[in-house]
């Protein structure tokens, strides 16, 4: 009987992931192919989707069931209490808030994109209003299921087991350690001779081709994956249909180049999840903060080292011709690991984006605890701006709009950019202990070893430990934050 209990919520769990995998597909093709004129309407095919799953979450034979299954071994137990949890967030939300979350969420997004190209806050204002008021309702309503703040709660959707009160002592480590370190590297590198731009144009077509052909070097199987154009890149589908986007500039094809690396880090995540837990909780990734170090220890700590760049440089100039010094490895370093306080956080270099997501984890926080209104976050992010680098956007399509994030709902997100880049430079430090001959690998384009390692340490582990017993396990401690200043003090002070 028992076994039967825990049976039935497996196959209950794995069609709440199938509907899942739906959805993931129609948010897809809604930043690729939609026509404009389709939005209300998937609007109400997300939200038909949202409620299907959260019916089969919350129906009362999943609580029967959860009372008296037992499951035998690490994996299943874990996959038991995951189950467990995801009925308790489940529970705690009426389907109608949940079906009326998504319709908000879709019909900001695309409210959202008219905002952006025209730097129009106002037009945007009302539904973002209204999806902040429906997060605020899900985050109380959750707060109380799970004995944890309204903040905390919406993080945990994200990554279990971080709350604010642990992520704010090492963001503000991080702010004391910007403040001294930011002006010394912009002299470091003001003493350097300037980089070379690499000579363009760069047509899309051979763009788009090396993209695919690097993302297919570092390991992606497109047996089970595709790369196409959105507004903003993500990477997104399912572990067995991996859907890569990317945007294309014949200015400059780093752009393009380094999204689809960092993309291919998260693709790479998902395709190596244990196949054995397919569609069940257990073998989920682990969380947006763990997604997060696996997209930048393929983009920034493999990627943009010496040893790689190396490599990338001439497979640029076999594919844009020209002269090689500006393909050698100092300039693309000079290029790509160029220090500027900018106003967008998608283009910062590793030193200034934790100032990015310090800021949106601040006025997100005082959005969900009423501090801050919707009508009001204009001045504040120009504000915040200004006070961590001394900057203020010239418009909103460079400050508060130019995220998809908040419109899209994603409330409790952007703490895990951070702490993802802080876990990738930690795995990366134990990746080279154990593997001594990664970076000769590297300067070949060869990313086995450190994807092999990865497979056994992360990917392979699915969502069994979470973000903080997965360092332990992988690296020998809780995350630690020195290892990801050590990495900046190496690649930006030395």
């Amino acid at each position: 009987m028992h076994n039967a209990a825990y049976d039935r919520l497996k196959a209950r769990f794995a069609r709440i992931a199938a509907l899942g995998e739906a959805a993931a597909m129609l948010h897809w093709d809604a930043s690729t192919m939609m026509p404009p004129g389709g939005g209300e309407s998937r609007g109400e095919q997300l939200a038909a989707l949202a409620g299907l799953a959260h019916e089969l979450l919350i129906a009362p034979v999943v609580e029967e069931d959860l009372e008296i299954a037992r499951a035998e071994g690490e994996w299943e137990e874990a996959n038991l209490a995951l189950m467990e949890h995801a009925h308790a967030r489940g529970t705690a939300l009426p389907t109608d808030l949940v079906e009326a979350t998504a319709r908000a969420n879709s019909a900001c997004e695309k409210l959202w994109r008219e905002a952006k190209a025209r730097a129009d806050f106002a037009l945007v204002r009302p539904a973002l209003t209204e999806v902040v008021r429906l997060q605020r309702e899900t985050a109380q309503a959750l707060a109380a299921a799970l004995s944890m703040g309204p903040y905390d709660a919406l993080m945990d959707g994200y990554q279990r087991g971080i709350t604010a009160a642990d992520v704010e002592p090492v963001f503000a480590a991080y702010e004391a350690f910007l403040a001294e370190a930011l002006p010394r590297a912009e002299a470091i590198q003001a003493a350097k001779p300037a980089p070379v731009p690499l000579p363009g144009p760069f047509p899309t077509e051979l763009q788009r081709a090396l993209c695919r052909r690097l993302s297919e070097r570092v390991g992606l199987d497109y047996e089970h994956a595709r790369l196409d154009e959105s507004l903003h890149p993500f990477c997104g589908g399912t572990p067995a249909d991996v859907r890569l986007t990317t945007f294309y500039d014949e200015k400059d094809a780093s752009k393009a180049l380094l999204g689809v690396l960092h993309e291919t880090g998260h693709a790479l995540y998902e395709r190596g999840l244990p196949e054995a837990f397919a569609r069940q909780p257990v073998g989920d990734a682990a969380g947006m903060a763990v997604h997060e170090s696996q997209s930048l220890i393929v983009e920034m700590q493999a990627c943009r080292s010496d040893a790689f760049l190396g490599f990338l440089g001439r497979e640029l100039r076999s594919v844009f011709g020209g002269p090689a010094a500006p393909y050698a490895a100092e300039n693309l370093a000079g290029l790509w690991r160029h220090v500027e306080r900018g106003f967008i956080r998608v283009d910062a270099d590793e030193i200034t984006y934790p100032a990015h997501v310090i800021l949106r984890f601040r006025l997100e926080r005082a959005m969900i605890a009423g501090d801050l209104e919707v009508a009001d976050l204009p001045g504040a992010w120009n504000e915040a701006l200004h006070r961590m680098l001394g900057i203020t956007p010239p418009d909103d399509a460079r400050g508060c709009l130019q995220d998809i994030h908040w419109h899209d709902g994603a409330f409790g997100y952007f703490p895990s950019y951070t702490l993802g880049a802080m876990a990738a430079a930690q795995l990366m430090k134990a990746a080279r202990a154990a593997e001594p001959g990664l970076d000769a690998a590297l300067a070949e384009g060869d990313m086995a070893p450190l994807l092999a390692w990865l497979r056994r340490n992360v990917h392979g582990k699915g969502s069994l430990l979470g973000f903080q017993d997965l360092l332990r396990a992988a690296t020998g401690k809780p995350l630690d934050p020195q290892d990801f200043i050590d990495h900046l003090r190496a690649r930006y002070l030395a």
